[in-house]
Protein backbone atom coordinates (compact mmCIF):
# COMPACT_ATOMS: atom_id res chain seq x y z
CA UNK A 1 0.00 0.00 0.00
CA UNK A 2 2.87 2.45 0.87
CA UNK A 3 4.58 1.74 -2.65
CA UNK A 4 1.40 2.71 -4.50
CA UNK A 5 0.89 5.75 -2.55
CA UNK A 6 4.42 6.54 -3.03
CA UNK A 7 4.49 5.99 -7.18
CA UNK A 8 1.26 7.79 -7.03
CA UNK A 9 2.30 10.33 -5.54
CA UNK A 10 5.71 10.54 -7.56
CA UNK A 11 3.38 10.90 -10.70
CA UNK A 12 1.62 13.50 -9.15
CA UNK A 13 4.76 15.61 -8.38
CA UNK A 14 6.12 14.67 -12.12
CA UNK A 15 2.71 15.89 -13.42
CA UNK A 16 2.96 19.18 -11.42
CA UNK A 17 6.20 20.08 -12.80
CA UNK A 18 5.18 19.67 -16.40
CA UNK A 19 2.58 21.63 -15.65
CA UNK A 20 4.59 24.60 -14.58
CA UNK A 21 6.56 24.36 -17.77
CA UNK A 22 3.51 25.16 -19.92
CA UNK A 23 2.12 28.46 -20.97
CA UNK A 24 -1.24 29.61 -18.64
CA UNK A 25 -4.01 29.23 -21.18
CA UNK A 26 -4.94 32.80 -21.62
CA UNK A 27 -8.21 32.79 -23.55
CA UNK A 28 -10.18 31.86 -21.01
CA UNK A 29 -8.49 34.81 -18.71
CA UNK A 30 -8.04 37.67 -21.00
CA UNK A 31 -8.24 38.58 -24.64
CA UNK A 32 -5.23 38.41 -26.87
CA UNK A 33 -5.23 41.71 -27.47
CA UNK A 34 -4.71 42.82 -23.75
CA UNK A 35 -1.53 40.70 -23.58
CA UNK A 36 1.90 42.83 -23.76
CA UNK A 37 3.88 41.51 -26.60
CA UNK A 38 7.84 40.81 -25.53
CA UNK A 39 10.18 43.17 -26.77
CA UNK A 40 11.83 40.31 -28.27
CA UNK A 41 9.43 37.74 -29.75
CA UNK A 42 11.57 35.64 -31.70
CA UNK A 43 11.39 33.09 -29.30
CA UNK A 44 8.59 33.29 -27.55
CA UNK A 45 5.68 34.68 -29.51
CA UNK A 46 4.81 31.92 -32.48
CA UNK A 47 3.79 33.47 -35.70
CA UNK A 48 0.60 34.38 -36.46
CA UNK A 49 -1.17 32.27 -39.86
CA UNK A 50 -1.69 35.48 -41.37
CA UNK A 51 1.99 37.29 -40.87
CA UNK A 52 4.04 33.99 -42.66
CA UNK A 53 2.27 34.94 -46.34
CA UNK A 54 3.67 37.53 -48.42
CA UNK A 55 0.94 39.61 -49.31
CA UNK A 56 -0.13 39.84 -45.41
CA UNK A 57 2.75 40.62 -44.29
CA UNK A 58 3.40 43.49 -47.05
CA UNK A 59 -0.32 44.58 -46.22
CA UNK A 60 0.46 44.86 -42.30
CA UNK A 61 3.63 46.54 -42.73
CA UNK A 62 2.47 49.27 -45.10
CA UNK A 63 -0.49 49.41 -42.57
CA UNK A 64 1.59 50.04 -39.35
CA UNK A 65 4.02 53.07 -41.92
CA UNK A 66 0.40 54.78 -42.68
CA UNK A 67 -0.41 54.83 -38.88
CA UNK A 68 3.14 56.24 -37.97
CA UNK A 69 2.97 58.61 -40.75
CA UNK A 70 -0.32 60.05 -40.50
CA UNK A 71 -0.58 60.20 -36.62
CA UNK A 72 2.69 61.50 -36.24
CA UNK A 73 1.83 64.46 -39.19
CA UNK A 74 -0.94 65.13 -36.34
CA UNK A 75 1.57 65.69 -33.61
CA UNK A 76 3.54 67.84 -35.99
CA UNK A 77 0.58 69.69 -36.09
CA UNK A 78 -0.79 69.45 -32.39
CA UNK A 79 2.12 68.11 -29.97
CA UNK A 80 2.97 70.94 -27.27
CA UNK A 81 6.18 69.21 -26.21
CA UNK A 82 9.40 69.81 -28.63
CA UNK A 83 11.11 66.13 -27.57
CA UNK A 84 7.34 64.99 -28.75
CA UNK A 85 7.27 66.86 -32.37
CA UNK A 86 11.02 66.36 -33.13
CA UNK A 87 9.87 62.65 -32.41
CA UNK A 88 7.38 62.91 -34.72
CA UNK A 89 9.46 64.80 -37.57
CA UNK A 90 11.71 61.60 -37.11
CA UNK A 91 9.02 59.46 -37.26
CA UNK A 92 7.45 61.02 -40.33
CA UNK A 93 10.64 60.82 -42.21
CA UNK A 94 12.13 57.20 -41.01
CA UNK A 95 8.32 55.76 -42.33
CA UNK A 96 8.38 57.61 -45.39
CA UNK A 97 11.68 55.90 -46.12
CA UNK A 98 10.34 52.20 -44.69
CA UNK A 99 7.57 52.46 -47.13
CA UNK A 100 9.95 53.20 -49.94
CA UNK A 101 12.17 50.31 -48.98
CA UNK A 102 9.19 48.04 -48.64
CA UNK A 103 7.74 48.66 -52.22
CA UNK A 104 11.63 48.29 -53.55
CA UNK A 105 11.44 44.96 -51.47
CA UNK A 106 8.39 43.81 -52.78
CA UNK A 107 9.31 44.47 -57.03
CA UNK A 108 12.71 42.97 -56.25
CA UNK A 109 10.04 39.81 -55.46
CA UNK A 110 8.61 39.99 -58.76
CA UNK A 111 5.42 38.72 -57.05
CA UNK A 112 2.04 40.47 -57.89
CA UNK A 113 1.70 42.59 -54.65
CA UNK A 114 0.49 46.15 -54.05
CA UNK A 115 1.47 47.73 -50.86
CA UNK A 116 -2.20 49.12 -49.82
CA UNK A 117 -2.17 52.90 -50.55
CA UNK A 118 -5.12 53.87 -47.99
CA UNK A 119 -5.54 53.58 -44.64
CA UNK A 120 -8.16 50.45 -43.16
CA UNK A 121 -10.75 50.55 -40.56
CA UNK A 122 -8.04 49.49 -37.57
CA UNK A 123 -5.97 52.28 -38.88
CA UNK A 124 -8.90 54.69 -39.62
CA UNK A 125 -10.18 54.20 -35.65
CA UNK A 126 -6.67 54.55 -34.28
CA UNK A 127 -6.16 57.85 -35.92
CA UNK A 128 -10.03 58.83 -35.32
CA UNK A 129 -9.23 58.58 -31.62
CA UNK A 130 -5.57 60.25 -31.28
CA UNK A 131 -7.97 63.23 -32.99
CA UNK A 132 -10.54 63.50 -30.45
CA UNK A 133 -7.96 63.75 -27.57
CA UNK A 134 -7.66 66.80 -25.53
CA UNK A 135 -5.19 69.47 -26.25
CA UNK A 136 -3.72 68.74 -22.97
CA UNK A 137 -3.77 64.69 -23.06
CA UNK A 138 -2.61 64.98 -26.76
CA UNK A 139 1.26 64.25 -26.38
CA UNK A 140 0.54 61.39 -23.98
CA UNK A 141 -2.02 59.56 -25.96
CA UNK A 142 0.21 60.25 -29.34
CA UNK A 143 3.38 58.82 -27.29
CA UNK A 144 1.08 55.38 -26.33
CA UNK A 145 0.31 54.82 -29.73
CA UNK A 146 3.95 55.18 -30.72
CA UNK A 147 4.90 52.85 -28.23
CA UNK A 148 1.97 50.13 -28.76
CA UNK A 149 2.42 50.57 -32.76
CA UNK A 150 6.00 49.50 -32.52
CA UNK A 151 5.48 47.08 -30.58
CA UNK A 152 3.38 45.21 -32.91
CA UNK A 153 5.51 46.15 -35.88
CA UNK A 154 8.75 45.08 -34.07
CA UNK A 155 6.83 41.46 -33.37
CA UNK A 156 5.59 41.76 -37.16
CA UNK A 157 9.12 41.99 -38.37
CA UNK A 158 10.78 39.72 -36.48
CA UNK A 159 8.56 37.04 -36.95
CA UNK A 160 8.37 37.33 -40.76
CA UNK A 161 12.52 37.66 -40.44
CA UNK A 162 12.35 34.28 -39.02
CA UNK A 163 9.24 32.24 -40.46
CA UNK A 164 8.31 34.36 -43.56
CA UNK A 165 7.63 32.87 -46.93
CA UNK A 166 9.49 35.40 -49.20
CA UNK A 167 13.63 35.23 -48.75
CA UNK A 168 13.72 39.39 -50.39
CA UNK A 169 10.89 40.16 -47.90
CA UNK A 170 12.47 38.51 -44.92
CA UNK A 171 15.51 40.39 -45.51
CA UNK A 172 13.64 43.29 -45.55
CA UNK A 173 12.10 42.57 -42.34
CA UNK A 174 15.40 41.67 -40.78
CA UNK A 175 16.46 45.10 -41.90
CA UNK A 176 13.76 47.09 -40.67
CA UNK A 177 13.61 45.53 -37.64
CA UNK A 178 16.57 47.08 -35.36
CA UNK A 179 15.47 50.50 -36.97
CA UNK A 180 12.33 49.94 -35.17
CA UNK A 181 13.50 48.33 -31.95
CA UNK A 182 15.47 51.94 -31.88
CA UNK A 183 11.90 53.80 -32.50
CA UNK A 184 10.27 51.90 -29.72
CA UNK A 185 13.03 52.59 -27.09
CA UNK A 186 13.02 56.27 -27.78
CA UNK A 187 9.18 56.18 -27.32
CA UNK A 188 9.04 54.28 -24.43
CA UNK A 189 11.44 56.68 -22.46
CA UNK A 190 9.90 59.79 -24.05
CA UNK A 191 6.13 57.88 -22.65
CA UNK A 192 8.08 57.18 -19.00
CA UNK A 193 8.93 61.35 -18.94
CA UNK A 194 5.72 62.44 -20.21
CA UNK A 195 4.31 60.10 -17.33
CA UNK A 196 6.42 61.30 -14.74
CA UNK A 197 5.62 64.55 -15.40
CA UNK A 198 2.05 64.21 -14.97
Amino acid sequence: MTRHLLIAGAAIAALSLAACGQPADQSATAPAESVTPDANPTATVPTMADEASAPDFVRLAAQSDMLEIQSSQMALERAQDAEVKAFAQMMVDAHTKTTQDLKTAVEATGQPITPPATADEEVTDELNDLREAEAADFDKEYMELQVETHQKALNLMQRYAGDGDTPGLQAFAAATAPAIQQHLDQATALKERLDAAN
